[in-house]
């Protein structure tokens, strides 16, 4: 893969094979932001679980104490009153089969996060295949599925985010912007790795957490000591 010039210097930074303490971690994934944007910076949390295996899942959802320093859009899928509801607590769109139709007839996406009422589901199911591969499938687990619309929607927009395993059983979640600087980033990355932790399944044998690192969205990833963060 071809690397700029910035990427390289910035390289030269970070020990390749260490692992550092978090706030020295987060410390060189700002030093290391180059571009002329206000990157985004991430946590890659690779466990010890098999996500094939149902009792080895790892999903939840988090308030993040500072936010993400992005305001999601949000789409409800609700009925009557519970529409209103979604709207005053600020949701960007809210509706019933009219949405639906949008989505399919028109691949219609501007959106971030589904919200949907219990009563919706079996009309929210019909989206299962085009909603699920974009990651964006409402679950009881992730707080997305819940009568109380209201409260998901101010909880969302406060910054509350998804962690979830990809295929390769990682986790990839934002944990704020370059800007935030060390203090704010390292108190959201360690609710971050709280909540992770907490989440471990009964079923995970060995070694949970096997690698732990932080990246800016064009900056190297820094590897960061597993064995030294606590829940």
């Amino acid at each position: 893969m071809f690397r700029g010039k910035r990427y390289k210097d910035s390289a030269k930074l970070i020990e390749k094979s260490k692992a550092y303490d978090t706030e020295e971690a987060i410390d060189l994934v700002i030093k290391t932001a180059k571009a002329k944007f206000d990157e985004t910076v991430e946590a890659h949390i690779k466990l010890g679980v098999d996500s094939r295996h149902a009792d080895q899942q790892v999903r939840g959802a988090i308030v993040l104490p500072h936010g993400t320093g992005k305001t999601a859009k949000v789409l409800v899928f609700a009925k009557g009153d519970k529409i209103k509801d979604a709207e005053s607590a600020g949701a960007d769109y809210a509706g019933g089969e009219e949405l639906v139709t949008k989505i399919t007839s028109e691949n219609w996406f501007d959106f971030d996060v589904v919200v949907a009422t219990p009563d919706m589901m079996g009309v929210v199911g019909r989206l299962g295949k085009v909603l699920g591969p974009k990651g964006l499938m409402p679950s009881p687990k992730a707080g997305t599925v819940t009568p109380d619309v209201e409260k998901a929607v101010k909880e969302i927009k406060a910054g509350k985010i998804e962690y979830r395993l990809d295929k390769t059983n990682i986790i990839h979640c934002p944990i704020g912007k370059v800007s935030f600087g060390k203090e704010k980033l390292t108190e959201n990355f360690l609710a971050l790795m709280s909540a992770v932790i907490k989440a471990k399944p009964a079923a995970a044998k060995g070694q949970y957490l096997r690698s732990v690192s932080v990246a800016s969205t064009m900056g190297p990833g820094v590897k960061v000591n597993g064995a030294r963060i606590t829940d």
